[in-house]
């Protein structure tokens, strides 16, 4: 069978790839259905993309090289997409695109434009080989037990990255890479919970409140979740891309909240109310009760004096930690680092060593923050390197 271009990968930006790669393209998946992180992705509903996305919002050796597909296909064309399906959909917050509905209408949205686009679907398809031909390339696929031969002009590597193993991933497109003489960055997992040792927060599991979480190099005021292993929650997801093993991060607990003015308006008003009762009302009543042995809270508030509810205020505002670790590929929702971008061209995705092979999506350096940014370059990537081999049809 020869294709124009053959797409390995039936995610986010392998379809979007294929709904503007011209005539002759197939899309080929391991798995039964398309789209499956798009299925889960924002408890069903998909975090599609987000109102804010810009460069800033994104992590790679080279900051700028996501800067031109960015560009070229926003936010706003993907919106415009979407409402021009009749999908309907909201802000959660942060600028968070949520669909009203399913996420199933996305997957949806992307099928059907392929199909209009005239790109073929084989789903439960595996790769087996893939070698270069004087026009491109051959690649041998196993169909539902069958051997297919493919040959192709164009190959497209957006199999994603080792993120969610349960669901397929792999290491497919870093392979790949290197076996065409691209660099491969070091990968590791990404908005991924914290883990401690010894179930220390375990007697907190559930517990949730706002906080601003922050290493040497950045912060995000975010909610903080405790459970049974460590820290979850938006703030510590934000933090892990950010994290290295061995590295502590300091967690404000009261980031918004002026206690100690607060703290002394009470003492002065209510001097016999109990410190950890006066606390529980600015903080959730376990963490009080899980902090008071650490941080000595006893007493009333007219006991206590201003450099005592200083330091107590400044603790809460710095509560360094140690993570013995995070979480890993089993639940990070994206892989950092992936095939190496120098060897790309920022406009077209395309290798610059390898004619006619393209990497786009979470297969490449560049990871976005949570909130619909990893789909939104998902969407940029995808159209970057489609309208590049129309372009050559």
């Amino acid at each position: 069978m020869q294709v124009n271009t053959l797409i390995l990968g039936a995610g986010a930006a392998g379809m979007m790839c294929a709904r503007y790669s011209g005539g002759s393209t197939l899309v080929i998946d391991h798995a039964k259905a398309p789209g499956e992180k798009i299925r889960i992705s924002g408890g069903g509903r998909c975090n599609f993309t987000n109102m804010y996305a810009e460069a800033k919002n994104y992590l790679s050796a080279n900051p700028h090289f996501c800067k031109s597909a960015l560009a070229r296909y926003t936010q706003w064309d993907f919106i415009d997409l979407v409402s021009r399906h009749g999908i309907a959909w909201h802000e959660k917050t942060l600028g968070q695109l949520f669909c009203d509905g399913s996420s199933k209408q996305i997957i949806t949205l992307l099928a059907e434009e392929m199909r209009q686009a005239g790109a073929d679907l084989w789903l439960q398809t595996a790769v087996e080989t893939v070698e270069t031909t004087p026009a491109g390339y051959r690649v041998k696929l196993l169909r539902e037990g069958k051997a297919h031969t493919v040959t192709c002009r164009n190959l497209v590597l957006a199999t994603g990255g080792k993120s969610i193993p349960k669901m397929g991933a792999t290491g497919l497109a870093y392979d790949l890479a290197r076996q065409f003489g691209l660099a491969v960055t070091e990968t590791r997992a990404g908005l991924v919970p914290f883990t401690f040792p010894d179930g220390r927060f375990k007697p907190l599991a559930g517990t949730a409140l706002p906080a601003r979480l922050s290493n040497a190099r950045t912060s995000f005021d975010e909610a903080l979740l405790f459970t049974h292993r460590g820290l979850s929650g938006p703030s510590v997801l934000q933090l892990s891309s950010y994290w290295h093993e061995g590295e502590e991060i300091t967690v404000n607990l009261i980031p918004e909240t002026p206690l100690f003015t607060l703290l002394r308006e009470q003492r002065q008003a209510e001097g016999r109310r109990d410190l950890t009762t006066e606390l529980s009302r600015h903080l959730p009543g376990k963490l009080v009760d899980f902090l008071k042995p650490q941080l000595d809270l006893k007493g009333r508030l007219a006991d206590q004096s201003d450099a005592a509810l200083q330091a107590l205020c400044d603790a809460l505002q710095n509560w360094h930690l140690l993570p013995a670790g995070t979480e890993g590929y089993r639940t990070a929702e994206v892989t950092l680092g992936g095939i190496d971008t120098d060897g790309l061209s920022s406009k077209t995705m395309e290798a610059k060593a390898a004619p006619g092979l393209y990497a786009i999506g979470e297969a490449v350096d560049v990871t976005g923050w949570l909130g619909g940014y990893n789909f939104q370059w998902a969407w940029s990537s995808g159209f970057a390197a489609g309208t590049a081999i129309a372009a050559t049809i």
